[in-house]
């Protein structure tokens, strides 16, 4: 699958390296190709090209979203017409000192991406754990729940294996509203790693009791 990467940090670098190495063609969204920072993270990741937003946007069949909150409207603006493609909004609108979300309960970033993103097929997933464990998803008790959600059944089926190759175990929440609970689920994770001294190697899983 080619999946272009808008974001190059921390979760963008490791998810889009990940995929890389699996075999996708991945492309990284940049506006400064040719930089260190640039050069080393395609030097990791196996056939990674890069180029402007619209142009990665255009190659690819799915989009991860990866950036702060406050650039996200003006990223997918620089891509272009995102009409028909998938988009993995990974990102959470915390506020700046990570004491809570900048929106949420009535509306979410999720739906926002939506709303900018006419014609696209926005699935929010990937957010609710930090870079260190999208890195390496392996705990004793077995895989980390990865809750998703999203409008379109078809888009939802093509990101749950995507998920599922990351080593998580990909669950689907409902539609897209469902973002407006997992984006405050993942700030319980911010909150828990770290403010309350959990640090960064804890995630959640979902369980059932049998019958």
């Amino acid at each position: 699958m080619k999946i272009g990467i808008i974001g190059s940090g921390n979760v963008g670098g490791t998810l889009g390296t990940r995929w890389a190495k699996n075999g996708h063609g991945v492309m990284f969204a940049t506006r400064e190709a040719g930089s260190a920072k640039m050069t080393k993270l395609l030097a990791s990741a196996p056939g990674a090209g890069s180029g402007t937003a619209e142009a990665v946007a255009r190659v690819s069949d799915v989009l991860l979203l990866a950036i702060p909150w406050s650039a996200a409207e003006e990223a997918l603006k620089s891509a272009g017409d995102l009409s028909g493609k998938i988009i993995i909004d990974a990102i959470n609108p915390v506020l700046p000192d990570l004491s809570g979300l900048a929106i949420g309960t009535t509306s979410s970033a999720g739906e926002m991406v939506a709303s900018w993103t006419p014609g696209a097929k926005v699935v929010k997933a990937l957010n609710t754990v930090g870079y260190y464990v999208m890195a390496d998803p392996t705990f004793a008790q077995g895989p980390v729940t990865m809750l998703y959600c999203g409008d379109d059944a078809d888009a939802k089926k093509a990101v749950a294996p995507l998920i599922a190759e990351l080593g998580f175990d990909p669950l689907d929440a409902g539609p897209l509203t469902q973002a407006r609970l997992l984006e405050p689920f993942a700030m319980l994770w911010i909150s828990l790693a770290m403010k309350q001294g959990y640090g960064r190697d804890i995630a959640f899983r979902f369980i059932r009791r049998a019958g």
